[in-house]
């Protein structure tokens, strides 16, 4: 199985990006739903979250307060380590299975922590989707109503802009219309396959 590490700044388009991937029937995994999945009620990981910091973290229903963990963990490095030293190897692992039981000529492993999180290993082609920083600020600040600050401090807080240029295989820029980038999406789905038959990537 080829696998292609798909990642970005927050407000770069990644989502887009994978969901026109998955129109050309190319199978994603997307490293947050899992995330997502493993702090379920009732899950280990969500047990162990509460273990290291405090049932405070659990709303009425059950469920993981998000915001709580992102203020405990934005700021805070040693509490971060812990968050992820939880959350990061499940992650792994999942994306490892998932990936194993796929036949087809590649996946997309959609990582927005690609770089930070030192799971390059996991794939064999790193695409980058790009914009500029000031897109990012304004996309987030539509979609999500954060402060400008806020904004500021998610985006200083990633590999920056230069550093996951330099790492990337592939380029994707995210300032195109739509149509655009559907169209530099197939022709990296046309790479992708030739690149993954030339291996003999497609059943390993």
């Amino acid at each position: 199985m080829f696998k292609v590490g798909l990642t970005g700044g927050i407000g770069s388009g990644k989502s887009t990006v994978s969901a026109l991937f998955q129109t050309l029937d190319v199978p994603v995994i997307d490293a947050d739903e899992i995330a997502h999945a493993l702090v379920k009620p009732g899950e280990p990981a969500l047990q162990e979250i509460c273990a290291q910091f405090g049932e405070r973290l659990l709303n009425p229903d059950g469920s993981l307060n998000r915001d709580l963990l992102r203020t405990i963990v934005f700021n805070n490095p040693v509490e971060k380590q812990k968050l992820e030293t939880i959350l990061h190897p499940r992650v792994e692992a999942e994306i490892k299975v998932t990936s194993d039981s796929l036949t087809n000529p590649y996946c997309i492993i959609s990582v927005p922590l690609l770089f930070e999180a030192n799971l390059c290993h996991l794939v064999n082609r790193v695409l980058v989707v790009d914009c500029p920083v000031d897109l990012q600020r304004e996309r987030v600040r539509q979609r999500s109503h954060l402060t400008e600050d806020s904004i500021r401090a998610i985006i200083a807080s990633q590999t920056s802009r230069d550093y996951r240029l330099r790492h990337a295989d592939d380029i994707i820029d995210n300032t195109v219309s739509h149509g655009e980038l559907a169209d530099r999406v197939k022709k990296l789905h046309n790479l992708y396959l030739s690149i993954s038959t030339a291996k003999g990537t497609a059943k390993t």
